[in-house]
C-alpha cells in the first residue's frame, strides 16, 4: 500500500514535526490548509515559528509526556476537531502528528454501554 496515497486521499490534513519541531511531512490538504503560511515551503521549518508561547507549550507536554491533546475551533463559521499525538520510532520519541478535520457544527455524540 502507497502510504502516500491514502494519506492525499483524505480529507483530513496531516502535519508532522520531529522532536525538534521541524516539520517534516504534510499532506495535500495540510499544504493547502497552511496555504497562507507558507503551505509546502512550510516543510523544513520550525513548528515553533508558527505558534505562540502558550500553543509551544502544549507541544512540549505533548512531547515530554506522551499524551495527546484534543480540542476543536470554530472560525468563519466551520468547526474542526485538532488532534495532536506524539508519534515514535523504534519505541523513542520521534516528534508530533497533528490531524485537522471538518467536523458538523452540531456534531452529534453518543454514549454507548
Amino acid at each position: 500500500m502507497d502510504t502516500s496515497a491514502w494519506l492525499n486521499g483524505m480529507d483530513v490534513a496531516v502535519t508532522v514535526c520531529d522532536r525538534e519541531g521541524i516539520i517534516v511531512y504534510m499532506n495535500d490538504k495540510s499544504v493547502r490548509t497552511f496555504a497562507h503560511d507558507g503551505g509546502k515551503a512550510l516543510l523544513g521549518k520550525n513548528l515553533w515559528d508558527c505558534h505562540p508561547e502558550v500553543a509551544r507549550e502544549k507541544i512540549r507536554r505533548i512531547m515530554a509526556t506522551g499524551i495527546s491533546n484534543s480540542y476543536t475551533i470554530e472560525k468563519n463559521g466551520v468547526k474542526k476537531l485538532i488532534h495532536q499525538v506524539p508519534w515514535h520510532e523504534n519505541d523513542t520519541l520521534a516528534g508530533l502528528v497533528e490531524f485537522s478535520l471538518v467536523i458538523p457544527i452540531d456534531l452529534p455524540h453518543f454514549v454507548r454501554g
